[in-house]
This record gives C-alpha cells, sequence and structure tokens, in this order.
C-alpha cells in the first residue's frame, strides 16, 4: 500500500483560544492567568510562561491536582542548579496514596480491564484492586520488608503486577520489573544490581500459540539471589507448585486454601467473560497501610535499554513521577474518569509505570498481556480488536506497531468500533508522516494524535502533543509544560530549522534521583551533563521547524557523517518506510580515514518481492526525495532488522558488531526482538563491506 502524507501536512488545528476552557489544561491555564494577571494568546505563550516561573508553574500544579502531603514544604524549588536540584523540600507523601484516593471514589466501578492470552479476561473493580494490594502488602511486611527495601517482578502486564508495584511502594519499598520474555543473563544485568529482598515471578506465559515456561530460567535466577525471597503467581499453569524454597501466591497473599492462580479464563482462545470483580479469596483483609516518605524517596527503578553497555539503573522518586504524571495526565492527556486508557507495554518499559498512573486521574486502565498480530495482525488479539472490545478511550502504543498497521494496508475504523477513541499517543521511535496520516483517515479521523518523545531517564516526555496544539504530520506539536527543551549546536546556541543536541536548561522534578550504585553520582553527571555543564543532554537531534513544531531525526550519536555532512537516520526511514514491499530497514555508516565512509542500507522485504527492481526503487527514491548523499554504497536484504521490544532499531550495538565486537557484550538479547537472526546479518554485512 503507497501512503502519501507529506511532512508537515496539517492533520488537525489548533483549538480556538476561545474554546480552551473544553479541556482541563485550558481550565488550569485560566487559573494561573487569574492568579499571576497574565494572558496566553497562544499555547507557545503559556509554555515561555511555565518555565520562565518554574516554581510558580509546580506550585501550581500541587495546588490544582490537590496534593496530599503530610508535611509542609518550605520551598518548591531550592535553587534551579542540576543535577540535584532539590523540589519540595520538607514535604512527605506517597505516589500510591494518590492512586488509592481514585480507587475509593471508584470502589464499585471496574478498574482494571485485563486481557491475557495466558488467563483470558480479567475485571477488577476499585475495591478488588485495593484488596488485592493489601494482601500483598501484608505478605511484604509479615516478611520484614519496609521502606528502602527492593521488590523485584518478574512479571507480564496483568493486575496481578500493577498491585504489586502499589503496595510495594505505597510501604515507602522499591519496585523494579523485568519483563519475563528476558532470558536469564538479562534479568540478572538488571535486577541483581539492586539486591532485592523478594523476587515475585511467574511459570510461565503464553505468547500467540506457543506455551513458554519459565521455570528453568527462574532456577538459575534464584541461584544468583541466594538472600532473596521467592514467590510465586502461576499464570500458565494454575496449579503450578512453588520452587523448592519459594512460597506460593496463595500463601503469600493469606489466601491459603485457595488456587493462588491468576484468575481467568480462556487460556485457549480469545478473550473470555469478565471475571475478578469480587473479594478474592479466604481470610480477612487488612488496611492498606501508606508510609509518607520525602519527595525524592525512590519509588521505582527503570532500566536502561542495555544496548551500549550494562543497563543503568535509573532510581525514581515519588514526589517526581507523581507531580509529572499528574501535569501529563491531567493537563496534556486531558485524562480523567471519564476514561477507559488501554497501554500496550511491557513492565520494563517506562510507559508502564506511564500509563498505570492514569488512574491517579480516576481513568481505569485496559491491560494487555500477548502477541498483537496472533493468530493475524488483524485478528481478534489486535490492539485494535482488544480496544473495541474494552471500550477505550485512549490509545498508548508504539509508533511501530502503527507503521505496520498502515504498511499492511489495514483499516481499523471499518472493522471495529473505534469512535470512542479520543487519543492515539504513540512513542519508541519517530512516527513518519504517512503513518500519521494513515491513523487519522484510517483510524478515527477525529482523534487528536499525539507523537510524544522523552525517556526512561525522565519517565516522561520532551516534546509532544497537547489539546490545545495544531498535528501535523511526521512532528511533535510542542514542548510541555514546565519542560524548557531547546536544540542546540556545539556550542550551545539555539537552532532553527536544522538539528542541533536535544538539551534541557531547567530541572524537571522527574530527573532521576540517581543511579543505584553510582554513589558519587560520576556515571549519572557523564550520562546527560558532560556536553554542557549544569544543562542536560539527552542524546537525540532535535529539528526546531519552522511552524514550532519538533522533530527528532535520530540519536546524535547514532548519526551518520558523510564528508562532513550529518544525516539523520529518521530522515532515510521517513522516505523507505512509505515504500512498497519495504517491511523494514536500517541504515549504517562504516567511517573510513577522512573520506565519505561507506553507508550499508539493510533492507527486511515484504515477502515475494523483486529485491533488485526493490533496490533500485530505493536507490531512486533516496536520491530524489533526499540527496545523492543519501544513496547507499551497498543495499544488503536481510531477513529481519533487529529492534528492541519498544521497537528501537539497535543501530549502535549492531554496528559495533559487525565492526568486531562481541555480540553478548554489545546487543542483550533480551533485548533484541529477534536474536537468532542477528548473527546471519552481521555475516553479510562484513562480507560486502569485505568485497568492497
Amino acid at each position: 500500500m503507497t501512503l502519501t502524507t507529506a511532512p508537515g501536512t496539517l492533520l488537525r488545528p489548533a483549538l480556538p483560544r476561545d474554546a480552551w476552557t473544553t479541556t482541563r489544561m485550558g481550565r488550569f491555564l485560566e487559573e494561573v492567568e487569574a492568579r499571576h494577571g497574565v494572558r496566553f494568546e497562544t499555547y507557545e505563550d503559556a509554555w515561555a510562561w511555565s518555565v520562565e516561573h518554574l516554581e510558580d508553574f509546580w506550585g501550581h500544579v500541587w495546588e490544582h491536582f490537590e496534593v496530599i502531603s503530610h508535611a509542609p514544604h518550605t520551598a518548591v524549588l531550592a535553587d534551579r542548579t542540576m543535577p540535584g536540584a532539590q523540589w519540595f523540600r520538607g514535604a512527605r507523601l506517597n505516589y500510591a496514596e494518590h492512586v488509592l484516593r481514585r480507587l475509593r471514589e471508584r470502589a464499585d466501578d471496574v478498574m482494571v480491564t485485563s486481557r491475557s492470552q495466558t488467563t483470558g479476561a480479567v475485571e477488577w473493580t476499585g475495591a478488588r484492586l485495593e484488596e488485592e494490594i493489601a494482601r500483598i502488602q501484608a505478605g511484604l511486611v509479615a516478611r520484614g520488608i519496609g521502606a528502602g527495601d527492593r521488590v523485584a517482578g518478574y512479571l507480564p502486564n496483568i493486575p496481578e503486577t500493577l498491585a504489586a508495584y502499589l503496595a510495594t511502594t505505597a510501604l515507602g519499598a522499591i519496585w523494579c520489573a523485568v519483563p519475563p520474555e528476558m532470558g536469564p543473563q538479562s534479568v540478572l544485568d538488571r535486577i541483581t544490581q539492586l539486591e532485592p529482598a523478594l523476587l515475585i515471578a511467574i511459570d510461565g506465559y503464553r505468547y500467540g500459540k506457543r506455551e513458554l515456561s519459565r521455570a528453568d530460567d527462574l532456577a538459575r535466577i534464584r541461584q544468583f539471589l541466594p538472600g532473596t525471597r521467592t514467590v510465586l503467581l502461576p499464570y500458565l499453569d494454575p496449579e503450578a507448585p512453588a520452587p523448592e524454597g519459594a512460597e506460593t501466591w496463595a500463601t503469600f497473599t493469606g489466601r491459603d486454601g485457595a488456587s493462588g492462580a491468576a484468575a481467568g479464563e480462556g487460556p485457549d482462545g480469545g478473550p473470555a467473560a469478565g471475571r475478578g470483580t469480587g473479594p478474592a479469596g479466604v481470610g480477612s483483609v487488612p488496611e492498606v497501610h501508606v508510609e509518607p516518605v520525602p519527595f525524592d524517596h525512590p519509588l521505582i527503578v527503570l532500566f536502561s535499554s542495555g544496548t551500549t553497555g550494562r543497563p543503568k539503573a535509573i532510581v525514581h522518586g515519588h514526589g517526581g513521577i507523581l507531580l509529572e504524571h499528574l501535569k501529563a495526565h491531567g493537563l496534556h492527556y486531558d485524562m480523567s474518569e471519564r476514561d477507559n486508557a488501554f497501554w500496550f507495554s511491557t513492565t520494563g518499559w517506562m510507559v508502564w509505570a506511564m500509563g498505570m498512573s492514569s488512574l491517579l486521574l480516576g481513568a481505569s486502565v485496559v491491560l494487555m498481556d500477548g502477541d498483537p498480530n496472533w493468530p493475524s495482525a488483524d485478528g481478534e488479539w489486535s490492539q485494535w480488536a482488544v480496544m473495541a472490545e474494552t471500550r477505550s478511550t485512549y490509545m498508548g502504543t508504539g509508533s511501530a506497531y502503527l507503521a505496520a498497521c498502515a504498511h499492511a494496508g489495514m483499516r481499523p475504523r471499518e472493522q471495529w468500533d473505534l469512535s470512542r477513541l479520543r487519543e492515539v499517543q504513540c512513542s519508541g521511535s519517530p512516527l513518519a508522516a504517512d503513518v500519521a496520516g494513515w491513523v487519522m483517515d484510517a483510524v478515527n479521523p477525529e482523534l487528536l494524535l499525539a507523537p510524544t518523545s522523552g525517556g526512561t531517564d525522565i519517565c516522561a516526555a520532551f516534546v509532544g502533543a497537547s489539546p490545545l496544539t495544531p498535528v501535523w504530520a511526521g512532528e511533535m506539536s510542542c514542548r510541555p509544560l514546565g519542560v524548557a527543551v531547546e536544540s542546540w549546536d556545539p556550542e550551545g546556541k539555539p537552532l532553527h530549522g536544522e538539528a542541533g543536541e536535544l538539551v534541557c536548561t531547567q530541572p524537571m522534578p522527574s530527573m532521576p534521583v540517581c543511579f543505584w550504585g553510582d554513589p558519587e553520582g560520576e556515571r549519572y553527571r557523564d550520562s546527560y551533563f558532560g556536553a554542557y555543564p549544569g544543562v542536560w543532554r539527552h542524546g537525540d537531534w532535535l529539528v526546531h521547524t519552522e511552524r514550532g513544531s519538533w522533530v527528532i531525526t535520530g540519536r546524535s550519536d547514532a548519526t551518520l557523517n558523510r564528508g562532513g555532512v550529518r544525516l539523520g537516520t529518521a530522515e532515510f526511514y521517513a522516505v523507505l518506510d512509505a515504500l512498497p514491499q519495504v517491511a523494514d530497514t536500517m541504515v549504517l555508516h562504516f567511517e573510513d580515514a577522512g573520506g565519505m565512509g561507506k553507508l550499508v542500507l539493510l533492507v527486511d522485504a515484504a515477502e515475494g518481492a523483486d529485491e533488485a527492481a526493490l533496490e533500485r526503487t530505493i536507490r531512486t527514491t533516496l536520491r530524489t526525495e533526499l540527496s545523492p548523499r543519501h544513496v547507499p554504497d551497498h543495499v544488503v536484504f536481510v531477513d529481519s532488522i533487529p529492534r528492541n521490544p519498544t521497537g528501537k532499531r539497535l543501530e549502535i550495538p549492531l554496528k559495533r558488531i559487525i565492526q568486531g565486537a562481541v555480540r553478548g557484550e554489545v546487543m542483550d538479547p533480551g533485548v533484541v526482538a529477534r536474536p537468532e537472526q542477528v548473527d546471519a546479518t552481521v555475516a553479510r554485512v562484513q562480507r560486502v563491506l569485505a568485497e568492497g
């Protein structure tokens, strides 16, 4: 299918100024105007005020969303020094308490809808989720776990994982999760850094038609965690016994005599009728305890991808995640109790933590665990099918998924009722213009399309969308309120119309508290503050367009330099991904001693494609749409393009392997979608480079 939307095409105009108050962001800004005697004619005016008056802005966010604090703060921001900015000094709060507030307001409403290829359909009310939180927390306390201890989950995207996260953090203990598709070495590279007091793990899971046991992997993981208690949550097999020295979920949650299985039906087919809305199991249900903690007390540890070395253990605090997510969900996503928010994510991705924060605004959440392409891309487990069946209003997904649907010629709104879907947010990689146009045409022409770019590092967005700003194809509409992002040249001067380094010139509440195991902060400073002292450099190339929008053109450390001219990888993909018979691509540049180097394009062609004819089309298209410099020296057809589970192309690790690095040292098998095909790809590229 040929998609033709040009970059910069206006897909949705800005909301008229007199209609701003139809959104919560508009009403929030009206409050700011009244309090401070200012007037915002445009969103950009409001953004400029929010970063110039950073303390006033975040103080107003605190008041507007009625943050619960058990002690007053002495200042919103002591000073703006980075790194080390201290927010809301003196305050004592707890992220989980703000979720519990909403669960109690909606105790009888379904707040968690789960669709799993392992257990089928599960629906939990607010009361049912709170009960599970209380039972898990009682199990933690009974085993001596409290504030500051680490709890790790080897768990999929299911209600029990959400409950464990909230039970742990309500106590002031620290949560981390790794998805069960990760192999044991990938898991150990992450969680051994934290020396967890407790590991909660499943026995296995279904992915499409495959049953994947995790018994052997769990045994290996436990060998390297001798001081860690283990709790087994039966998932693949409801009767799975706990390994020697571990205990069952039923025992841990005080349900001895109950099965202890994750509730649900339909293991062999599509989602079954909902279960789990009522009381669960036996035994009295304790009250949830909330431990007030300082603003920067660790909440959750998120891990970097591990594509360029040992994964960084990035520590995020209660207050920073609470405030940033209240702002994002409440103002930028316009989230409220009317929403049922679908988030497709593994538990190890920052999008999972972001998605669960929908509960902060009283929205319910839809969790999905399984293969969205089984039994086919437009089958009953398609993300679109699950959203239609669960009456979802909000979609959080990967840009790569949208691109795959677009290039497959799917027309979701003609197959499913998606009329309730009001916003699609996508991340993980840039959203090409043609795919953006497809979303508006083939999904729902009335929705707000919100391509977003941020990172695990801040568990938030650097650039994205808002209900007030226009939507342009292939571009991101705005910088979020309170986020002082710019595009800089090497001398620290702002750029317009050309790619520069994405920098953040003012602190954000959700910047990491620290890296675990980095007591002096050296690795933290080197990661973000080495290029521009006192200014966060994220490592992305960012373009500020003439329209005031923003475009990520690739990682600055993956940029191609041909004879002194920088070429962003994203501009290649924006053109190539739109070509018929191209399933996926990756571009690599191999430098030489001062010359042009060798530009290699990897192509995963559609089944049945004429490779010779497709190569001619690719070369002609790149020459005419971009420039002669963009035409590759070699086009190599491969079986797959290495991507991580969130859809990011693994350009840098693959290049390093081709140049002789050991694969296991630079490309973690646990973060590659199809690791078994990497060696063949490496061999093909090495052969063409050797042949000249």
